[in-house]
């Protein structure tokens, strides 16, 4: 329980740090509601025939691509308080050696729940509704979008440590996140990919995710792709988890 209470600490900290610097919170707000204006308005006509169907379809893959890349910002934050010595000063005090990496992680959920809800307010005011699950189907989409974050989070601790500093990390996030993202149906659908493309997005975690996001909040299927991707956030926290504390262990 003391290393709860030190976890939460250290969270908090994280947090008031985006009231020192707003522009932190900036990155990842105007970013996304970009991406929705774009993506609708640009693009929306020419794929689906009509902004209002194209935003339906593609509002819940645009949430699940943010949330992964706002997890970029823990292996960032991570890195910066390696490099600028603020491990160095935990190092001397009595706190649960997890505690560091738990705090960030735990910081990123309510970063995780801002951005969401962010981007299905823009939704909202754009012409975007749920269908039959309501509110409920939402509220599952969010929990399940807060699972997958808090698994994958763990590869961005550990791109973070790995780094030499806070910008390789994020070169290296949008250069690993930009092809499993587009390489999906987030966009579009897999059936208009060549047959050699739909084999790869149809096993692709973020096609899965954003499959189950889709009959969560419009109605469809939902219990294969949710059991799917619960597997994937249990197999990548499974996976980099234990690296991650393990290169977290030797870096101190």
């Amino acid at each position: 329980m003391e290393g709860v209470r030190q976890s939460l600490t250290l969270a908090w900290r994280t947090l008031v740090q985006v009231r020192h610097n707003p522009f932190e919170l900036s990155d990842f707000s105007i970013q996304p509601i970009m991406f929705v204006l774009l993506f609708t308005y640009v693009f929306g006509g020419a794929i689906a025939g009509s902004v209002h169907d194209y935003l339906r379809f593609m509002l819940p893959g645009m949430i699940v691509m943010n949330m992964l890349f706002v997890t970029l910002y823990v292996g960032q934050g991570l890195n910066t308080d390696l490099t600028r010595g603020f491990f160095d000063r935990l190092r001397s005090l009595p706190i649960a050696r997890w505690a560091p990496l738990a705090g960030r992680i735990a910081a990123d959920q309510v970063k995780q729940a801002w951005s969401i809800l962010l981007v299905f307010v823009v939704g909202l005011i754009l012409g975007f509704r749920l269908g039959p699950p309501g509110v409920p189907g939402m509220l599952g989409a969010v929990v399940l979008l807060l699972v997958f974050a808090l698994a994958f989070s763990w590869v961005a601790v550990l791109v973070g440590l790995l780094a030499k500093d806070a910008e390789r990390v994020q070169i290296f996030g949008f250069t690993a996140l930009f092809p499993i993202t587009f390489v999906s149906n987030v966009f579009v659908p897999a059936d208009t990919m060549p047959g050699w493309l739909q084999a790869f997005v149809d096993i692709n975690p973020v096609s899965i995710l954003a499959e189950a996001c889709r009959g969560l909040m419009l109605g469809g299927a939902v219990a294969t792709p949710v059991l799917k991707s619960l597997a994937w956030a249990l197999a990548i926290a499974l996976v980099f988890a234990p690296l991650s504390v393990w290169v977290f262990k030797r870096k101190l």
